[in-house]
């Protein structure tokens, strides 16, 4: 790797993990540039992998204020999405990637859906159930969002472009909580995800050193930007941002 393309995917890195931690979709800047480095598509992803983990570390202690009172909430969730996460490390050593092709673009713009018009579909979701006569529904979302957070992580942990999206998506439509201590959660869950994968792909995969530690380095420093940058946005704002990053997502997967 040359000097300019080592400056390359250190920039990819930073603004990998600045827009991992404000949103996700990080996987959409570092990955393109590690292919044109010349690395193979399956190494690119396995590298890609490997170098966010620090990335996703470190924007989860960013967002640790707004953690706060969430323990239980990211044990049952965390524990949900490590086995997704596993299934998925294993689904990329084994399937061939045309086995997301179609179905990845589909499940990011059902996520957009769910971001845009999220408080609407849980107030309307809060009066059905209060109009049923039960409960306003359960506080960690219940046996819904397990089985969204499962299937969300298996597929963060085969590829993970706009996994960050997905969360939100699911958590926002249904947790009773502040969107800004969602993409906390998330950030903790992206993190879990993405570090199962990495162990995994440490012992059966094929990396490229160099191109894991530029984004380990790069993505911790940008994690950091984009804590400080998140937490600083309104819902209205936040929403708008987590959407155009989603679109770009589609269109870039698209396209590809």
């Amino acid at each position: 790797m040359s000097i300019w393309e080592s400056l390359a995917v250190f920039a990819a890195g930073i603004g990998a993990g600045t827009i991992n931690t404000i949103v996700g979709s990080g996987t959409l800047i570092t990955f393109p540039v590690l292919l044109a480095t010349g690395l193979p598509p399956v190494t690119a992803n396995v590298s890609n992998t490997l170098g966010l983990v620090p990335g996703s570390i470190s924007g989860a202690i960013g967002y640790r204020k707004e953690l706060q009172g969430q323990r239980t909430r990211i044990l049952r969730l965390g524990s949900v999405s490590l086995v997704g996460g596993l299934a998925g490390a294993i689904l990329l050593l084994t399937l061939p990637s045309e086995s997301f092709d179609t179905i990845v673009p589909v499940l990011i713009a059902l996520a957009l859906v769910l971001v845009v018009f999220q408080p609407r579909l849980a107030a309307a979701l809060r009066r059905r159930q209060e109009a049923a006569g039960g409960d306003t529904g359960h506080p960690d979302g219940g046996p819904a969002l397990l089985g969204g957070m499962l299937l969300s992580s298996a597929y963060g942990g085969y590829f993970g472009a706009a996994q960050g999206v997905l969360y939100l998506g699911l958590m926002g439509l249904l947790l009773r909580e502040d969107l800004q201590r969602i993409n906390a959660v998330k950030n903790v869950i992206a993190a879990l995800v993405n570090g199962i994968a990495a162990v995994v792909f440490l012992f059966v995969a094929e990396f490229d050193w160099t191109a894991v530690v530029l984004i380990a380095v790069g993505s911790t420093i940008g994690g950091q930007i984009g804590a400080k940058v998140g937490r600083r946005l309104s819902p209205t704002v936040l929403r708008a941002v987590i959407v155009t990053v989603g679109i770009v997502a589609i269109v870039q997967l698209l396209v590809s």
